[in-house]
């Protein structure tokens, strides 16, 4: 994906990615419409099996295409549109991700409640929106292209090899063994993973990933855990409202946290403020479940609002890490370097739900919540080191510390601290 990102004409990637989303998306819903109007008849098992599997790899060819579509937009076309200038490309970073946190609530709760009142009319209602959309995305993303003209490049040619001319002796096999093996670097390309973790935006962007491994997020593992506990669909409701109201404040925060002490600082603040949080609601959580009498739904309430209040930092530290890699990797392998985070990133979501897969009962949750908060304290160490090496040093001294007055007197100099910064 990162390859052709890089390689390919712009416009026409992401064209291909959103008929390649709507497709999916399409042909998820009619399978589950044909499923649902047959499902008072018999089906043969064979058939729902097929079926299945068919919803399974169309989920596949969505998320690819998602990650094509968000990797091209955010992480290439925006550097490209805002040529240069830091503040403009911060505001955008910040309103696309207010956008899509947006969506991401409402789009769920909207579908929820139309599945309320009739499952087959949720379908419906998706299949609509899908056709609907791919239209509109279609002419507005060639609008936005057509505007801005840096965005135009040509896709380089293709040097093509010649295997009988450079391999003449045992030409069948060594072509098959060549053919194999630029298959499979094509899957998995060692290169990519070389050039990822050498690259000077490693260790903010590897940090990143790592906050990937974690069931601290009021989303499925966590309401399910939730719900176990005594959590009314009422309680969840308000509990996923204000995570996300919080989530929004980071997107206005972390712009003007940027634009006043710096990217690389406001990143090192967002996980300070993450790790923070995290630490009252699961020293809470703990220490509740621990207790002689305790009361589960209280514990859980516990970890519930120093979760919330850790999404700041969570987003805020993602707005400067965007930021950051935005910065340093050339125009070249922006593709190559984003698609293989987006690989690491898949691989720790992987990781989460394999923790509560071996801590399955509620009783045990408190194993997953420890994993998760020692990713995040890992990702908030490295890129601790990150800063250090970057900078010389985490924290800047108080002012009444760091300012000194030199003083000059006959043969001799006197330094002094200034405490008039102090009060």
């Amino acid at each position: 994906m990162g390859f052709w990102i890089d390689r390919g004409e712009r416009l026409l990637t992401v064209q291909i990615s959103i008929v390649g989303q709507r497709l999916a998306v399409t042909a998820s819903c009619g399978i589950f419409w044909a499923l649902r109007l047959q499902q008072r008849g018999e089906v043969n098992g064979y058939l729902k099996t097929g079926l299945f599997v068919a919803t399974v790899v169309l989920a596949c060819v969505e998320k690819l295409c998602s990650v094509v579509n968000l990797v091209s937009i955010e992480r290439d076309w925006i550097v490209v549109i805002t040529e240069g200038n830091e503040s403009i490309r911060r505001v955008m970073n910040a309103t696309m991700r207010r956008i899509d946190l947006i969506c991401k609530l409402l789009g769920p709760l909207t579908i929820s409640l139309v599945a309320m009142a009739s499952t087959l009319v949720a379908i419906q209602v998706t299949l609509a929106m899908s056709v609907i959309s791919v239209l509109v995305e279609y002419l507005c993303i060639a609008q936005v292209y057509k505007r801005f003209p840096s965005l135009r490049r040509n896709a380089p040619q293709m040097e093509s090899v010649d295997y009988a001319s450079d391999h003449p002796v045992h030409t069948t096999t060594t072509t098959i063994f060549d053919l194999l093996k630029s298959g499979l670097s094509g899957i998995f390309p060692k290169s990519s993973l070389r050039f990822y973790f050498q690259h000077s935006a490693f260790v903010p962007s590897f940090a990143l990933s790592l906050l990937y491994l974690t069931v601290l997020s009021l989303s499925g593992q966590m309401i399910t855990y939730l719900v176990s506990v005594g959590y009314s669909t009422l309680h969840v409701g308000i509990a996923r409202t204000v995570s996300t109201a919080l989530e929004l404040s980071a997107t206005w925060i972390a712009p003007r946290v940027m634009n006043r002490i710096g990217i690389v600082r406001g990143g090192i603040w967002s996980l300070c403020w993450q790790m923070g949080w995290l630490a009252a609601g699961v020293g809470w959580f703990l220490a509740d479940i621990n207790k002689e009498h305790r009361d589960v739904f209280v514990s859980a309430t516990g970890l519930v609002v120093g979760v919330a209040l850790s999404r700041i930092g969570l987003w805020g530290y993602d707005l400067c890490a965007q930021n950051l890699i935005q910065d340093e990797v050339d125009d070249a392998h922006r593709g190559e370097f984003s698609t293989t985070e987006t690989a690491f990133q898949n691989f720790f979501e992987l990781l989460s739900y394999a923790s509560t897969i071996v801590f399955s009962k509620p009783s045990q949750f408190q194993w997953p919540v420890l994993i998760s908060t020692a990713a995040v304290y890992l990702a908030g160490g490295l890129y601790a080191y990150f800063v250090r090496q970057r900078r010389g040093h985490l924290f800047h001294p108080p002012v009444c510390v760091a300012q000194k007055r030199v003083l000059r007197g006959p043969g001799r100099t006197t330094v002094r601290r200034d405490e008039t910064h102090c009060a």
